[in-house]
Formats: structure tokens, C-alpha cells, sequence
């Protein structure tokens, strides 16, 4: 499995008109309802505090607890006050946990809805995986992320996960690179006629212009460069009249060395000279605007032409790539209207992916990718990457996605084609491939 993400999700604000008493759909004893699945409170407060301790960092968590937040304040006043700053009173305090509880509630929202549409996509289209394929990809993943059984089992102790949330994360990972494939692998089937074609209206691309390599020597006065002719006329290297006389410091620090030199790359008078000269001969001074210009053709390396055999596997993989990209931008958006609109949120824990959350003005720019967390493996993070709180995506911090498989940030296939998964959250170490719920 590829541990980058493959194709990024838009952040597309679906318009869904806001359903009068959506909330009602909810049962009492949960926060949302996707299709005929609930979310239910329990499991909620479970990520909720799971997010928590991932973002203590291994120090003491205390879960922001609504509406008054006593505990959380009370947490807080032990806390000593930053230096120089004056300590902070219990209103104040009480703010702080607010702020917090929300952006961990709609973090943690967001994972458990999107995680339930990958869930629920695959099972519509048939997309299963076996305990065995999870359980490799965890010891995979765990093997790079912790050397050592003791790290891992202190990881285990900050993160507020167990091994079984983990195996949750690593097995919506997995499912996530299946249905992938089964959205993209028709689309990406490249014919010979479809390189041929595009290698005719493109050969250009597969060329190569003439390149001439130089020795130089750039002078600011013509005098100099009258000069700087005259020694190596007589047999000193370019190297020690570079040296002494030239301005130029990038060529200088490479003995007077101008390599690869080709049309459209100098000014035009030095162009012009160059392009005429012969190989082997000193010439100038040419007068440019940054001064005198005295050279040597060292080599000429002619124009080449790629055969369309030789651009044949570039251009497969580049159509491939393509047809994935295109196939995938297309099921995404379809895939996160479908499920928004089967999505109802209680009144408290209403995100953008519920159809009751309030519309929002489509700027047109893009958020973060939804499916793809940032890569580079969590240090100290367990399979895929542990996240040891809840990421803005979505996805709790607190659970590892794992390191070779995209978690599914709220829709299917994204950046590279894999499947969107919820995303990484914030106070993770930094998670091996996209974050997995």
C-alpha cells in the first residue's frame, strides 16, 4: 500500500437546505444518524475522551465537560500560568474549555460520520476485508512505528486508545485502499491508440532542444573582458582567469563552467553569439546588461527526439493518473452530497456534513484534503501513524492511522486515489500516510 495519499478531497460545501427538526430523526441515546445507522453517545464521549488524551501529550487529560466545565477549570487552576502572563480567573478558564470542547466535538463528529459513510459505501458496493489482511497491515504498521514493545505500550498508555480502537482505524484503512481500487481500476485501463494519440498532438514535450555547455568569464568593464581574452589567447585556463577576473559568482565557484545552455535561456545578444560560435573557440567580449561577456563552447549536445516507444510508459502512467484523478473527483462529490443528505445531527453536534447544519457561502477555494492526513510517519505513533488527538479532518487524534493506508476522511477515493478517509488530527505526531478513524 502506497503511504501517500492519492487524490485530495475539495472541501466542497454542499448547500443542503436545512431540514425543519432534523434533530428529531436522532434517537435520544445518540448524537447523529447516517442512513439506518446511529451514532450513539457512548461512542461519541468515548473518541471525545480518547481526543483528549491524545492531546495532553501523555499529560494529565481532562475531558472538557459541558455545560459548566468544572472539572476542566478545576484542572486548570492547578495548572501553573505562562511566564510573565497574570493567571487567568475560573471565568476565563471556563472559556478556554468551551473553545476546546467544541473544535474536539466537531472534530470528533466529523470522524464518526465520515467513518460511518466508508462503512457504509463499502457495504453497498460489496467491499469487505478479512481479519487476516487487517491484522498484517496493524503488525506492518506497528513494527515501523515502535521498535520496541515498551514504546508501544506507552503510547497505548497517553493516547487513551486500546488495540482495539487501533485495529477500528487500521481496518477503515484498509477497506478505504479497497474501494479505491474498485472506483478507479476501470477508469484507469490506458489503450496503445490512447498513447499514440497523445503522444501526436504532444511531441514536443518529448524533445530535446540543443544544449551548449560554456566556459565563461563576465567582466564589468570592457577593458576587463579585453583583458581576460587576451591571457587565455596566450593559454591560461578559464578556471584562473574566472577566478581573477569574473563577476559572475555562480559560474566562478565552477571554474567558469556555463553548462546547458540552451535557446531562450540568456539575454539575446549572448544567446546569439553563443548559438554561432564555433566548438573550441574563444569569443567576446559580447556586451549583455551585466557586462562583458568573454566564452568558450566547450560542447554541444544536439536536439533529440523521444521515439513514441521510448514516451511509451510515461504517458501510460500520466493518462492513468489522469483518468484515477478524474474518476475519483467525480465519485467524491457525488459520494459527499449522497451521504450529507442522509445524515441528521442532534441540535448540540450538528458539523458540515450533517444535512441540518446551516448553509455556508461556497468561496471556491479548497480545504485541506480531506483524505489525506499529512505523511511522514508519528513518532512514537503506532500502525498508520498514530494521531493522538482528533484532527480537523475528523479523525480522533488519539487513534493511529495506519502508515500505508488512507483513513477515509468523509468520502471515498482522494489524492492519488485512495479512498477519503477521516482526517488526522492535530495533536497527533505527525501520521504515516492519511489518518484512519
Amino acid at each position: 500500500m502506497s503511504l501517500r495519499p492519492i487524490l485530495a478531497i475539495s472541501c466542497l460545501t454542499v448547500g443542503a437546505a436545512i431540514v425543519a427538526g432534523c434533530g428529531a430523526e436522532v434517537p435520544s441515546n445518540s448524537v447523529a444518524k447516517v442512513g439506518g445507522d446511529t451514532i450513539t453517545k457512548a461512542e461519541f464521549n468515548k473518541w471525545l475522551k480518547t481526543a483528549a488524551a491524545g492531546q495532553s501529550q501523555g499529560g494529565p487529560a481532562a475531558v472538557p465537560d459541558p455545560p459548566n466545565f468544572t472539572q476542566c477549570v478545576a484542572q486548570r487552576q492547578k495548572q501553573p500560568p505562562q511566564k510573565g502572563a497574570p493567571k487567568p480567573n475560573p471565568a476565563q478558564l471556563k472559556t478556554q474549555c468551551k473553545s476546546e470542547y467544541d473544535r474536539l466535538k466537531g472534530e470528533v463528529m466529523q470522524f464518526l460520520i465520515q467513518a460511518q459513510w466508508v462503512q457504509q459505501e463499502a457495504e453497498e458496493r460489496d467491499v469487505k476485508v478479512s481479519e487476516p489482511e487487517v491484522k498484517k497491515s496493524f503488525d506492518d504498521q506497528k513494527k515501523q512505528a515502535f521498535p520496541t514493545a515498551k514504546e508501544y505500550d506507552k503510547f497505548l498508555k497517553t493516547s487513551g486508545m486500546n488495540e482495539e480502537d487501533i485495529l477500528f482505524r487500521v481496518r477503515l484503512d484498509t477497506l478505504q485502499n479497497k474501494l479505491t481500487k474498485k472506483i478507479t481500476e476501470d477508469e484507469a485501463k490506458v489503450t496503445d491508440q490512447d498513447i499514440k494519440t497523445y503522444y501526436d498532438k504532444n511531441k514536443k514535450k518529448f524533445s530535446q532542444p540543443e544544449k551548449r555547455d560554456l566556459a565563461v568569464v563576465l567582466t564589468k568593464k570592457k577593458g576587463e573582458a579585453d583583458q581576460a581574452k587576451r591571457r587565455l589567447d596566450k593559454g591560461a585556463s578559464f578556471k584562473a582567469v574566472a577566478k581573477k577576473s569574473s563577476i559572475d559568482d555562480a559560474s566562478k565557484a565552477q571554474g567558469g563552467k556555463l553548462p546547458d545552455v540552451t535557446k531562450g535561456s540568456q539575454e539575446k545578444g549572448f544567446e546569439n553569439a553563443v548559438f554561432a560560435a564555433k566548438k573550441d573557440q574563444i569569443s567576446g567580449p559580447v556586451k549583455t546588461q551585466f557586462g562583458y561577456y568573454v566564452f568558450e563552447v566547450t560542447n554541444i549536445k544536439q536536439p533529440s527526439q523521444q521515439s513514441l516507444d521510448q514516451a511509451k510508459e510515461t504517458i501510460k502512467n500520466l493518462l492513468k493518473s489522469q483518468r484515477q484523478q478524474k474518476a475519483l473527483d467525480g465519485f467524491i462529490k457525488r459520494f459527499r452530497e449522497d451521504y450529507k443528505k442522509k445524515t441528521a445531527c442532534a441540535k448540540e453536534f450538528v458539523v458540515a456534513e450533517c444535512k441540518n447544519a446551516p448553509k455556508q457561502q461556497n468561496t471556491g477555494q479548497q480545504g485541506a484534503p480531506q483524505g489525506a492526513p499529512p505523511g511522514g510517519a508519528p513518532q512514537g505513533a503506532p500502525p498508520g501513524g498514530a494521531p493522538q488527538g482528533v484532527s480537523p479532518g475528523g479523525a480522533p487524534q488519539g487513534a493511529p492511522p495506519p502508515q500505508g493506508a488512507p483513513a477515509p476522511q468523509g468520502a471515498p477515493p482522494t489524492q492519488g486515489g485512495q479512498v477519503p478517509q477521516p482526517a488526522p488530527q492535530p495533536s497527533d505526531p505527525a501520521p504515516q500516510g492519511p489518518a484512519s478513524p
